[in-house]
């Protein structure tokens, strides 16, 4: 019996120890799904035996005109205007015409009214019309023009919120890591063009750092279970320097790498604004909301608006009335600002806090790995990433003022470029001078009004609804836009005693007759599975298409597919000739990035830029990318959007004007506020002073040679002495 004993029990051992090492190599690298790498929903179209090829025929939005005249509509104004050539009409999201909602006096109000078009409020738009329900959604300014588009850019979980989750025991910042995780693949599902996953770095300069962050990303990996992707892996320091060779190599012991998400986020929010107008909501940006409408009782019964627009063309902008069952307030760090049209004396939730980022070249980092340094100066996190082909960096975090476009200070960008140093190479010289663009964006922190102490943050999203019935969202994150959208429409239909219904007929947003692309709408949230649009026909292998068919430059159309998905066809198809053999399409706004002409007009045709600064920073990233590249753009952006909007000239020297003030905003130097049209044209607007050729000293005088430039003499010409060497 002992010697069976002995025999079985180690066997039992290693059995075990097989088992537990099996089941986790198999948890750290069984095959993952990757967002992206399946073939499109919709295959590309293909060519016919003559040789012809017929590009996707996707649905259009109503016109700005027509969304405005349904607004009217809502408060009894008629308006006659011809309809667009489109699918939807006059249709609610569900099928249903609107005169079915028509009250007494021949008003056709909403179901709900959503104020504000960053991404909170585009989310529930989105998450509201697929429920079946009439919507409306009112933007003062553009879509993404606030918070949504002053991102870090990443889509996650949080790793430093995890690591407070488990060193103070919250309960609430685990919760809020692991919806977030969760938040983080439907975001990559359901919008494979606009995001992808990303490696991050932490670097490690003592050894005994290496257990404790393993077994943080670790658990970060076991938080996301299947929605995870590539597990976290440690690197040695030669590793790690071959995958960051900008890395400085003073006491670096090695690398964790873990993998999170990375977005274009003004784009992605144009994407939910512009999917749910296909849904039937009524979507209208410059529209400023100047006071709440109330009825008999003291409710909220709708709001009342008028048109930016118009007084851009020098007109009048006349007020009017959009009735709606319910009023949602999703406007960021504004937020405030709309509760006061209801209770003037009402006690302030948000607490802004601004965060500064920096823009430079892509050389200063990997283009496929990012970089997170969790130890500071001063304990703060910062993030160094790759970013549409150049390098963010930031973020600060501190109180401020709200205003509508925070200027990043010096002390702030100083700040983040002196961390930088800190770990890059000694022979990597970070200059002021390589900041390409810098810009503050104001996060809403908010605090619970019901709370006795009022001073606690709530460290994720508030909704609250006021006694008139106004409903307010505020706070989060973008990775969690979605989950907030659907709390705050699973509230707004308990106090608005209005219901759901299954949305019968959706719209093709692909394109195509042949196959349905919607999710089951059946009157529940669904925006978990409802690809945006652009998701349809989007695979990694498009941009070979648009190559083929249009003849774009290859770096052209793989952004194009990037920023658009399924819709580059389009875009592509708006681009004008280059009137040379290659590129056959596709003539760039800007020599330096991938911009074209084509993006301009499907801007104002498609997804309804107003400004030059709506397509500049919203539609097109240029005025992030690059604040003086953006400025002598303007010329060519400005005069392809006048033949588009039918611009007088007052009206093109005022975009001038209010768009080098926004790009104050996005760090363009001092000096080049007061340039001129003429300036930029006749290239003076890239000249430098003395002072500022020393500040950017990537800009070197003529002049400046270095001594190994030449081994001759001035006067000496090599070449043409007969003892030269090339002459024996």
């Amino acid at each position: 019996m002992a010697t069976r004993s002995r025999f079985f029990r180690p066997l039992l051992y290693t059995t075990t120890a097989t088992a537990i090492g099996g089941g986790v190599l198999y948890i750290s690298y069984r095959p993952r799904h990757i967002p992206g790498s399946d073939p499109a929903v919709v295959p590309p179209p293909k060519y016919g035996e003559e040789g012809h090829l017929d590009p996707p025929r996707f649905p259009l939005v109503k016109s700005r005109e027509e969304q405005v005249a349904d607004l009217k509509r809502s408060g009894g104004v008629k308006s006659v205007l011809g309809k667009r050539e489109g699918f939807l009409g006059s249709f609610t999201s569900n099928g249903r015409k609107g005169k079915e909602n028509a009250t007494e006096d021949g008003a056709e109000p909403y179901d709900l009214l959503v104020i504000g078009g960053g991404a909170t409020g585009s989310g529930i738009a989105l998450d509201a019309a697929t429920r079946g329900l009439k919507v409306a959604l009112v933007e003062r300014d553009d879509f993404a023009s606030g918070t949504s588009s002053k991102s870090t850019k990443l889509v996650h979980g949080g790793v430093r919120y995890l690591e407070k989750a488990v060193w103070e025991l919250d309960y609430n910042q685990y919760k809020l890591v692991k919806e977030a995780l969760r938040e983080r693949k439907y975001f990559l599902d359901t919008a494979p063009h606009l995001s992808s996953w990303l490696p991050i770095m932490i670097p490690i300069q003592k050894w005994w750092q290496a257990p404790y962050f393993w077994a943080g990303t670790k658990f970060y990996d076991f938080l996301a279970g299947s929605e995870g992707i590539e597990s976290s892996y440690f690197l040695t320091k030669s590793r790690a320097m071959d995958a960051f060779p900008m890395l400085r190599k003073d006491n670096l012991f090695g690398a964790l790498v873990y993998y999170d998400g990375a977005h274009n986020d003004s784009r992605m929010n144009v994407s939910l604004a512009m999917t749910a107008a296909l849904y039937g909501t009524t979507v209208l940006n410059h529209i400023e909301v100047t006071g709440l409408e109330k009825d008999a009782t003291g409710k909220i019964a709708g709001a009342r608006v008028k048109d930016l627009v118009q007084e851009k063309d020098g007109k009048k902008a006349q007020e009017f009335t959009i009735k709606a069952k319910g009023v949602i307030n999703a406007t960021g760090p504004f937020t405030d600002s709309i509760r006061k049209m209801d209770v003037q004396d009402v006690s302030e939730i948000v607490a802004p806090s601004s965060g500064v980022h920096v823009i430079l070249p892509g050389y200063y980092s990997p283009s496929k790995m990012g970089l997170i340094d969790p130890s500071t100066s001063d304990g703060r996190v910062i993030f160094f990433l790759p970013w549409q082909g150049n390098t963010i960096a930031g973020t600060t975090d501190a109180p401020t003022n709200i205003a509508q476009n925070p200027i990043a200070g010096e002390e702030e960008i100083n700040w983040i470029l002196s961390e930088i140093r800190g770990y890059l190479a000694s022979d990597i010289n970070v200059r002021r001078g390589d900041v390409l663009a810098a810009w503050s964006g104001i996060r809403p922190l908010v605090k619970d009004p019901k709370s006795k102490n009022t001073e606690s943050l709530v460290r994720n999203h508030l909704i609250t609804v006021s006694d008139s019935g106004l409903l307010t969202c505020a706070g989060g994150k973008w990775t969690t836009y979605r989950q907030m959208a659907e709390e705050t429409v699973d509230e707004a239909l308990k106090i608005y005693d209005i219901k759901s219904s299954p949305v019968l007929q959706g719209p093709r947003i692909s394109g195509t007759e042949m196959m349905d692309d919607s999710a089951p709408l059946d009157g529940t949230c669904q925006t978990h599975q409802v690809r945006l649009i652009g998701a349809h026909g989007f695979s990694k292998t498009l941009f070979i298409n648009l190559i083929q068919h249009f003849g774009l430059e290859s770096i052209v159309a793989r952004h194009l597919c990037e920023s658009y998905g399924d819709r580059a066809w389009t875009v592509a198809a708006l681009s004008s000739p280059t009137k040379q053999r290659y590129p056959v399409r596709g003539i760039k706004i800007s020599p330096l990035y991938p911009f074209v002409d084509g993006e301009v007009r499907y801007a104002v045709r498609h997804e309804y830029a107003q400004t030059a600064i709506d397509v500049l920073a919203r539609r097109t990233r240029l005025a992030f990318l690059n604040a003086q590249a953006a400025l002598e753009a303007l010329p060519t952006v400005i005069d392809l959007m006048a033949e588009e909007l039918k611009w007088d000239s007052k009206r093109k020297d005022r975009e001038w004007k209010d768009s080098v003030q926004f790009l104050a905003s996005m760090g363009l130097a001092k000096s080049k506020l007061s340039v001129t049209r003429r300036d930029v044209e006749s290239g003076k607007a890239g000249e430098y002073d003395e002072h500022e050729r020393k500040l950017y000293s990537r800009h070197d005088a003529p002049a400046d040679t270095m001594e190994s430039d030449s081994k001759f003499q001035s006067d000496e010409k090599p070449v043409l002495k007969t003892d030269s060497f090339v002459n024996k």
